[in-house]
Formats: C-alpha cells, structure tokens, sequence
C-alpha cells in the first residue's frame, strides 16, 4: 500500500501543467488582471471587485484619492480605505461611494495621514474575499460581500488602539453614531454622471464590539455631539484595546431607497460567521463561473479564462432592492422615486451590445430576463431608453443600441416580459433625439432624410452614429418581423439598414464621412482618429456592417479585393493621426505598440474584424488571427489586457473566441468560427443541457481547424446556430498546424448577410 501512495505521489509530481487535476474555477480568478494601468495608458482600467455577480455593492480597496477613477491601480503603495463602489469605469468614476478603513495609534481622519503601506506579497485577492495587511497600523483588514451587504473583520495587533474611520465622501453626505446599538448610519450622495433627483446611498454599520469612544466630522473638522450632514461627513470609531490583538467585525449594508431598507438589507448576513459568509460567497462563484467548464489548457489559459469570465458578470449590476413585503422595488435615477420592479445600471451599450449581452443570452438568460424588464421601467421612467447608465443617462458615446440589447434578447428565446411595449421604446428612440446627445439619437433627422448624419452640420462622430444606426435598424426590423409588425413598418427599418453604403467610398474602399449635398469630406486621412469616427479611424469602423457583411464585400469589389481589405490591417503600420484629439488618447497609444498594424484590439470597434474572413472564403485566416489576439493580448496579470476592459466586453471577446465562435452580428441567432482554444469546453446551458467542443489535438502549433463534426455529422459551415447550442450536443474539432483551405469555401457555408437573405419581409 504504501509503495502504492509513493507510486501515485510520483506520477502526479510528473503531470503536466495541463494534466493537472484542476482547481474549482473561482481558485483561477485573478481579481488584479487590469489594475495595472493610468490615464495615458489602459491595461484593463479594472480594480479588483469584491462582489457577488451582478451584485447592487462592491468594495474595493482604494488607492487613489478620494474622487479619483482610479481607485485601485496596482503600482499604488498605500491604501486609504476599503471603498463600497458602484464604479463601472474610471472614465464614468463612481456613485454612492464610502469607505471603511482601520486604523492604530493616532485616531486620523485625513485620508493622505491614515493612508497605510501595504505590499501585494501581504494581499489576498478573490472575488468573494479582499484581505490585506495595513502595515503603518498594524492591522489585517477583511472583508467578504453579498448583494447588498458586506462583513468586515479587522484584526489589530502591535498597538494600544484600535479605531475604524468612516469617510461618507463629499457632495453631500451624513453620519449619525449610535453607540447603544455599536452601529453608524448615515449616506452618501456623492456621484459624477447626470442628473439623480434625490439620490442617497443609505448605509448602516453594526459592529460586534462596544464603541467605545467616537469623533465627528464635517469637513476634516470636529463636532460636538453624535451626528452630522453637510458637505463632507466622516467619524472616528474607537474600540477599547486589551492584549496584543483585538479583533473587531463589522456587518455592513446600504440601499438606495432608505435607512430602513438599508437594515432590511443587512439581514442578507443573518448571524452568519465570516467565515460562512465567504463560504457561501466561493460557492456562489463557483456555481456562476462553473457554466463552462474547460479542459486541457495551461496553467495561464485556465487563470486568463476565469478571470475574463469572471469580468463578464457584474455589469450591469441589480440596482433593485427586496422590500419588507418581499416584493422587487428600486430606486429611479429618472424620478427620484422608487418604484416597483427590476432596475440595473452600470453598463455603456456601445461597448456590450457587441459580446456581452450575447454571452448572457447564452450562458445565463434568466439574469438578462431581469435586465430586460429593467430596461422596460428605464422607459417607463425616463421616456427613452439608456445607451450608458450610470445609474441614470450618462451623456457619452454614441450609437442607439439598446436596440440591439433589446431585438436580440428577445430573438434568442427569452420572454414573459413586455417586449410591446420595449419595441415601441425602440421605434421611439431610432426617430427622436432624445435630452441629451447620446440618448435616442443625435442627427436622427438628417438620418431619416438623407440616410446618414452629414459631416459638415456640426455634429461630431456622424459615419459612426450612421453605421451604428443601420446596424440598430437591422435590430428593429428583426424584431418586427418576429412581432409580425406591419409590412410596411418591417420594410422601413429592413431599408434604412442599408444605409451604411451611403458612406462607402469606392475609391479608397473605406467608410469616408459625407457633408450634407453628398459630397464626401475632404481632405480623408482614413489614419485620422475621431472626427467622423469614434474612438477609432476609418480603418477601424469600415467593418462595422455587422449585419450585411457580403453587402460590405459587394461594395469593394468581391473576395479577394475584401480579404486584401483586410489582410491590410494588419499590413500596416500602426501610424496615426491625432489631430482631432490634439493629443495621444490612450486608445492609439495602445494600437501603437501592439504592434499588430492598424488593428485595435483595445477598443471596440474592430474587435469582430478578425472573423469577417469566414464571409470571404479564407476562415483560415480567422482561425490564424484569433489565435494570436487570444494568446498575445490577454494574460492573467496585472497589465493583462490590451485597453479598457469595458464593463464585460473585451472579456467576453476572450472568453467566446476561446470557445471557438463569436456573435458577429448580435440580432442573428448566429456565431461566426474562429478556432478552439482548448482540448475541451463544456458549456453548462441553464435549461439542463450541454454542449461540448472538443478538439484534442489543438495545441499552440495546431491551431487551423482541419475538419469538424457537429453531433456526428460533417460540419463545414463557418458559424453555428444558437439554437444548436441551446439544444445540446458536441461539436468536435481535428485541429493541425496547416491550414485546410478548402474548408468552410463554399457559398453555403458563410454566416448570414442581410444581401443574402431571400425572405426579407
């Protein structure tokens, strides 16, 4: 027996990385991949979230200054406070924010003078759990979440004192100590996008320990008595000291309704430990990251896998609270009321209508029912639907695609909602200019008349918002087709689809913008960054006709013209022009020295590109530049993407190309193939189902796909149905190290182009 253990103690010291028996996949997350990043240059622009998935609060712990986007970036050295964030981006910053931070020796309010040294070797980063050792006070802080509440565990040891300070924030903010109950209340009102009547974030603190003495503060400066509101409220929470260490817990929760909705919310903890709290929390994960299970990768892929995926499910988070009748009620950033039913927030449409919402149709629609019916009270609220909530609108970016949030959703199965009245939202916002510029849609009349948004009429961005608004009308008509609207309704929008030819140019074969007497803008830099285009140049958005991509390959001149189109994206160098800007963005700089051409992998716009080989007749290509984008642009570490990470978007690109497809055109049921990342991918489907893609001979040389089976069956086509997926089976892959150039060639095998389609109305 005993050479027996020695024999098996052997052979597993001999796996390989790969064979490893795995970890659960909440042990791969690495909570800090993107938290290596500034202003002038994005790795991710991520801080490390300590939630539930989909969860109203995080916490985070906070490096930079009060106020500061950048809330955590891993080359701070000092922590101010770990901080309750609703933040999806340090572009958008943060609401409702305040911090906890222990603290020994001098009671400190000053968040530069209580700011502790703290090392990463001294920190422990999960989703479901943050501790840190807070070296100036000698203190361990901890702290693990549920939805809505959280619980703290400071353990103090080296000093006579042990205090716990509460910074409310500015802009509006109030304490109260209660020191019969060892519990603070109090809010914060403090946010930075938009126009939120009476916005409070409520919180209440319950410690397990007597308060045994306190400071109050408004403004740094202290008051007499047991509370205070006004512009900046803090307070100085101090706890008798005995022995070498106290150990001081602290149940945390908050809400957006009121002080009493906030205690009703603090019974998410019960009387649970800490320790079952974070139990409960890991297991949670687990269930959520568990959808997919894959096999066969190394050490790196499985850490850069979950962690991608573990960015895909907390935006947009519940804004929703449960009441003491148990019925669903938030608060409306569009009111200031609260009202009944779901709200979420936190999520920018330019960025997620593109992988994120279609991985949620995918891998957990019963969270995105929810969203749906959250963006159903946005209109009931707020008259249009939101293209950026932070909660309420945010005026940024462009585009009207909470269409295709909206079309797809429904098109891809879900239901027992108001879809009526969410597509009368959506013919609502494609012909209204809404109250601010990125709501409903700026330019609409031009667009109605001209079918594009001139150059030269004073509104920036116009081929952009004229190629996002046909791709939007490609939603609408799809949904109006399923919702048996009329013909003509149904025609309309099939038509205005099209309007993305208007600003084709022939001679440069590139997306050019147009002034209003059809002449298109010159001089043309398709290199210019901005001007017409967003976030991008014209090399970049020409691709955007997600939805009529052999209308694209009509317009330049066939295949071959169009594989060369593309083939010279990455031919080029990464040159540029920042004249519009007057400045380096950090989106160039970050194409700059990526050094993969003119391909922009940071930012959106581009990042379905690589997979428009399949329409052509090369999906080798696809399969070759998937490959490289997976392996060179991704990593599990602190500087581990290649540009902002956005809300879930750039993760999901990651986490469906390594399946092996991506949703090229979302309002299609349809995924375009790239190749599989792994041996083996088992998708986990909420209706019971699996399905499986297999392909044990990929490996880092093997990476083209050399034949394919689905369900037994030869499979040639180069995209796979969402239904099929739905239904369960297996897809199995031969992968070799030469492509196969005779693969997926023929007419019948490339995805869904609107030119195609012989059954329009």
């Amino acid at each position: 027996m005993a050479q027996q253990q020695q024999a098996d103690k052997a052979r597993k010291s001999s796996l390989s990385i790969a064979e490893q028996p795995a970890l659960a996949p909440v042990d791969y997350v690495n909570t800090l991949m993107g938290t290596d990043s500034k202003v002038s240059l994005s790795n991710g622009n991520t801080y490390p979230a300590v939630g539930l998935p989909w969860g109203m609060n995080m916490w985070t712990p906070q490096t930079g200054k009060n106020g500061d986007g950048w809330q955590y970036t891993y080359a701070s050295d000092k922590i101010r406070g770990i901080k309750q964030t609703h933040q999806p981006s340090p572009w958008m910053n943060d609401y409702g924010q305040f911090s906890l931070m222990p603290i020994s020796g001098h009671a400190e309010f000053d968040q530069d003078k209580r700011a502790s040294w703290f090392s990463h070797k001294s920190e422990i980063a999960k989703p479901y759990y943050y501790g840190v050792y807070l070296a100036d006070h000698h203190v361990m802080a901890e702290v693990t979440p549920t939805e809505r509440a959280s619980m703290f565990r400071f353990t103090f040891t080296g000093a006579d004192s042990a205090f716990v300070v509460l910074d409310a924030f500015d802009r509006g903010s109030a304490i109260e100590v209660i020191p019969e109950k060892n519990m603070v209340i109090g809010y914060s009102s403090r946010y930075s996008r938009g126009k939120l009547p009476n916005f409070k974030n409520h919180f209440i603190i319950v410690f397990d320990k007597p308060i045994d003495n306190f400071q109050i503060l408004e403004e740094g400066k202290k008051l007499d008595g047991k509370k205070t509101s006004g512009k900046h409220a803090g307070a100085i929470i101090g706890f008798a000291k005995s022995g070498k260490q106290q150990v001081v817990q602290a149940k945390v929760a908050s809400s957006f309704i009121s002080a009493e909705q906030a205690q009703l919310n603090l019974q998410e903890l019960k009387d649970n430990s800490f320790e079952t709290i974070k139990q409960q929390g890991r297991q949670k994960w687990n269930e959520v990251l568990g959808k997919i299970e894959i096999e066969g990768a190394t050490d790196e892929q499985y850490r850069t896998f979950y962690s991608t995926l573990y960015r895909t499910v907390f935006f947009p988070n519940k804004l929703y609270e449960i009441n003491k009748q148990g019925e669903v009620v938030h608060y409306s950033p569009y009111t200031g009321e609260v009202l009944p039913g779901y709200m979420f927030a936190g999520t920018g449409f330019w960025d997620t209508f593109r992988a994120l919402y279609p991985l949620l149709n995918m891998l957990y629609p019963s969270i995105n029912k929810e969203m749906q019916e959250g963006l159903l009270n946005c209109y009931k609220e707020g008259g249009f639907l939101p293209e950026w909530s932070s909660p309420g609108f945010a005026d940024i970016m462009v585009g009207n695609n909470s269409a295709s949030v909206v079309a797809e959703a429904y098109l891809k199965g879900l239901r027992g909602y108001d879809i009526e009245t969410l597509y009368k939202a959506l013919q609502h916002g494609a012909n209204n200019e809404g109250p601010m510029t990125a709501v409903g849609r700026k330019g609409v009349a031009y667009y109605n008349e001209l079918g594009y948004v001139p150059y030269d009429v004073g509104i920036n961005e116009n081929a952009a918002r004229t190629l996002e608004y046909a791709y939007d009308d490609f939603a609408i008509y799809r949904l109006a087709k399923a919702l048996k609207r009329p013909k003509e309704e149904i025609k309309l929008y099939a038509e205005r689809s099209q309007n993305y030819k208007k600003l084709f140019d022939p001679e440069t074969k590139l997306m050019r913008g147009k002034n209003k007497d059809g002449k298109f803008q010159s001089p043309f830099n398709p290199l210019k960054w901005g001007d017409a285009f967003t976030e991008g140049n014209s090399w970049h958005y020409s691709w955007s006709v997600f939805h009529d991509v052999q209308g694209l390959i009509d317009l330049m001149g066939g295949n071959t013209v169009f594989v060369n189109m593309l083939d010279s994206v990455f031919n080029q160098v990464p040159a540029f022009d920042d004249s519009y800007y007057r400045g380096v963005i950090h989106e160039i700089r970050e194409m700059q020295i990526a050094n993969m051409g003119q391909y922009a992998h940071g930012n959106q716009p581009i990042q379905h590109m690589i997979y428009l080989y399949n329409y052509a007749g090369e999906p080798w290509k696809a399969q070759y530049w998937t490959r490289e984008v997976l392996n060179r642009m991704y990593k599990p570490t602190p500087d581990g993407y290649c540009g902002d990470e956005d809300n879930g978007q750039t993760s999901a690109w990651y986490v469906f190309s390594a399946l092996g497809f991506y949703p090229v055109c979302p309002a299609m049921d349809q995924y375009v193939v790239g190749a599989p990342l792994f041996k083996k991918a088992t998708i986990h489907l909420e209706n019971g189902k699996t399905f499986t893609i297999e392909s044990p001979s990929n490996s880092a040389d093997n990476r083209y796909i050399k034949s394919a089976k689905l369900n037994n069956k030869t499979f040639d086509k180069n995209w796979i149905g969402h239904e099929t997926i739905l239904n369960g089976g297996n897809l199995a892959v031969d992968m070799d190290s030469q492509p196969n150039t005779s693969r997926g060639t023929k007419k019948e095998s490339v995805p869904y182009s609107f030119t195609l389609d012989n059954d329009k109305y």
